[in-house]
């Protein structure tokens, strides 16, 4: 079939991956001058199956009503009258009402391990190099609180395949990663050694060129839809995937769907490590501080430094007060990591009510969805993919 892909971050590239591997002839819209030029370009970097956890509980929403009105909070909600946002707001809190928690953090951990798998294989079949490190996350606790809430997912965890390693001796943590020998408070952590971590951008830049070469998948960049001649720009096509990240709302109400996603603001900063002194001294193993909600990956020669959520609509502008925090981060546990050359990033993760990813056809046979990945498109993007193409093939028999 001729099937044409709405976005070329994580979610359009994994789905032209698969749909090309079957055969497919393909054509990728992205509206940006290069392929992952939005939440695909500067994340965490980290493949996260130690992630999993869903936000829908009530300790987050007493979290959030505390944040309220703090500018550097982890977790911060502009208010406002936006109706998109209250609306989401209202169906996270049916889920987290509905005890939805728990069946979501299962299914995102069996997806995600799944995941883990198929990037795996890809990156192996398609010779990508994207500064891949495989030593692991490091959860690191400094509030006790914090730490016997991680103690008590231990159980659902490794009973879905993820292991989940409580390390409480210091001594043990800064064996893992000596870079920690500076912060003195950890009362506990939580190591995974089957996670790793790798550039998303380098990843998708070099997916896109393979898409190209060798499965003769067509990009048309600088190509912004106008929903409004879309039955026109799509007549040829035999399916059409949205893959459009906080853009699929729009494009979904285009097609009579309404897609509940919402675009929850993350930021990050890239270090430099320009002397021998930052280089020693910054983290190998990936980080994770949960209270903080701050996550840290080395790049090759670069410390990438991600974390915060901000609920503020379609505003991309990189806030100083939501930098501070993560500069703040750093400073105060690798004080040798010279930080005078960083750049700073934000993006609109696709968050649903759920936090569950919307892998599925519209009411229109035609159209498909590939979206709401929220944090965890790294993480999730190659089985939803394959999933996707799955369904694509088993309903290759519907009319167009």
């Amino acid at each position: 079939m001729k099937i044409a892909i709405i976005g070329a971050g994580i979610s359009g590239l994994t789905a032209a991956y698969y749909l090309a591997r079957d055969g497919h002839e393909i054509e990728i819209f992205e509206q940006e001058s290069y392929a992952a030029m939005q939440c695909s370009y500067a994340n965490g970097a980290q493949i996260s199956v130690s992630n999993s956890e869903v936000w829908t509980t009530w300790s987050n929403v007493w979290k959030a009503i505390k944040w309220l009105g703090k500018k550097d909070a982890p977790l911060l909600i502009r208010p406002s009258l936006n109706p998109d946002k209250i609306i989401w707001l209202l169906k996270f809190l049916y889920h987290t009402a509905n005890n939805d928690y728990a069946k979501n953090t299962v299914e995102t951990i069996r997806l995600g391990i799944e995941s883990r798998i198929l990037l795996d294989q890809l990156v192996k079949d398609e010779h990508i190099q994207y500064d891949e490190k495989k030593k692991g996350i490091l959860h690191i606790y400094s509030n006790p609180k914090y730490f016997k809430k991680a103690l008590d997912v231990k159980e659902m965890y490794e009973g879905n395949g993820c292991e989940w390693q409580p390390i409480t001796s210091l001594t043990d943590i800064v064996s893992i990663e000596p870079g920690l020998k500076y912060k003195t408070d950890i009362c506990g952590s939580i190591y995974t050694s089957s996670d790793w971590t790798g550039d998303i951008h380098k990843f998708c830049i070099e997916l896109a060129d393979v898409l190209s070469s060798k499965y003769g998948v067509r990009f048309r960049f600088n190509d912004y839809i106008d929903w409004q001649q879309a039955e026109q720009i799509f007549k040829s096509y035999d399916r059409v995937v949205i893959a459009a990240g906080v853009g699929s709302k729009d494009l979904g109400e285009a097609v009579g769907e309404t897609i509940r996603v919402y675009p929850v603001k993350g930021y990050s900063i890239t270090i430099e490590l320009e002397d021998s002194l930052s280089s020693s001294s910054a983290p190998q193993v990936s980080l994770l501080d949960d209270e903080a909600k701050i996550v840290c990956s080395r790049l090759g020669q670069r410390l990438r430094i991600a974390g915060t959520a901000e609920f503020d609509g379609y505003n991309v502008d990189i806030r100083r007060n939501r930098i501070e925090p993560l500069l703040k981060w750093t400073h105060n546990n690798f004080p040798d990591i010279n930080t005078h050359n960083y750049s700073s990033w934000a993006c609109l993760r696709p968050m649903t009510p759920n936090m569950m990813p919307i892998v599925r056809p519209s009411r229109n046979p035609k159209y498909y969805f590939h979206t709401g990945h929220g944090h965890l498109g790294w993480t999730l993007a190659a089985k939803t993919a394959k999933l996707l193409a799955e369904q694509i093939k088993g309903n290759n028999n519907v009319t167009k």
